[in-house]
């Protein structure tokens, strides 16, 4: 399969169809807001003037969308991609959504004589731009098989989770985690900080030790810089959370630490940090111990 459709051109999505584009697929590409596309057109990208036109043009179609409202617009709205799709054609939606709608654009694609795979990712803008992410994909291995050579142009693995919503359960459980562990992080400097240890020799400490993450590794130099450019937003992180803490509820999970991560997160988008990236929390927690977690190099803090 070498006719690609991508839709979705965000943080994430440009630098996946950039990459396809440096292996060499053909890539039809649409986004909402045309400008988005432009360093793709340099790169031989071919700008589709609405979902349906890229469904038409593709037999692999990758969707990377915001959330399940954005997802349904885009699937089942007027030209939408379902309504356009070919016989045959694989979508793999690279979102993070809710199995319940995950499994939903399965039985919806099938209808039409194609197939979905729920491929989320992980590894945030760096892997987006470096092609290593990581897919977790929910649906039929046969079918994973066949696109695997695309998926492989934009990350470094690929692992079946099971089939359709499987992908999405996965990158909920992790997602959570990633949370938790930024809460974590950030809670630990401000201990840290309020107890006058110097942040930067704190973070290479925990980098060293068994509190270790990849976040930490991720956020730590952002931390110090000050720097909350959008890896990952905070507004995406608790979109997330709360889509995992209504799937814990579903299958009678308890899920204490979700409920705390969510919290926090929610206080951080309350404030109006929820465009920035997600360590981000940390201006919460300066506000709380009244100082910052660590000096930086800018002037204005957000």
């Amino acid at each position: 399969m070498t006719k690609i459709g991508f839709i979705g051109l965000g943080t994430m999505g440009e630098p996946m169809a950039a990459n396809l584009l440096r292996k060499g697929f053909e890539v039809t590409v649409y986004n909402r807001t045309p400008s988005k596309a432009d360093a793709l057109v340099q790169l031989g990208a071919v700008i589709a003037p609405s979902v349906a036109e890229v469904a038409r043009s593709a037999n692999f179609i990758i969707t990377m969308i915001s959330n399940d409202q954005a997802i349904r617009e885009i699937y089942y709205g007027d030209e939408g991609l379902l309504e356009a799709l070919s016989a045959g054609a694989i979508i793999a939606d690279s979102s993070t959504i809710s199995p319940d709608l995950a499994r939903q654009l399965a039985i919806d694609a099938a209808d039409k004589s194609a197939y979905f795979l729920d491929a989320p990712v992980t590894g945030s803008k760096p892997a987006a731009e470096s092609g290593t992410l990581v897919f977790m994909v929910g649906g039929d291995s046969d079918v994973l098989k066949q696109v695997e050579a695309p998926l492989l142009a934009m990350g470094r693995k690929i692992i079946h989770m099971g089939p359709n919503g499987s992908g999405a359960t996965a990158k909920l459980a992790h997602n959570t985690i990633v949370g938790i562990n930024t809460a974590a992080l950030i809670e630990g400097l401000s201990i840290a900080s309020s107890g006058g240890i110097d942040a930067a020799a704190f973070l290479e400490l925990v980098n060293s030790g068994g509190a270790a993450s990849k976040m930490a590794e991720l956020k730590a130099p952002k931390l110090l810089e000050r720097d909350f450019s959008v890896q990952f937003s905070l507004e995406l992180m608790l979109k997330d959370l709360r889509l995992s803490s209504h799937l814990s509820d579903q299958l009678g999970t308890p899920a204490p630490l979700l409920g705390a991560a969510k919290s926090l997160f929610q206080a951080a988008d309350a404030k109006g940090f929820g465009p920035l990236d997600l360590s981000a929390l940390a201006h919460c927690y300066e506000e709380w111990i009244g100082k910052r977690l660590a000096p930086g190099k800018q002037t204005d803090d957000k």
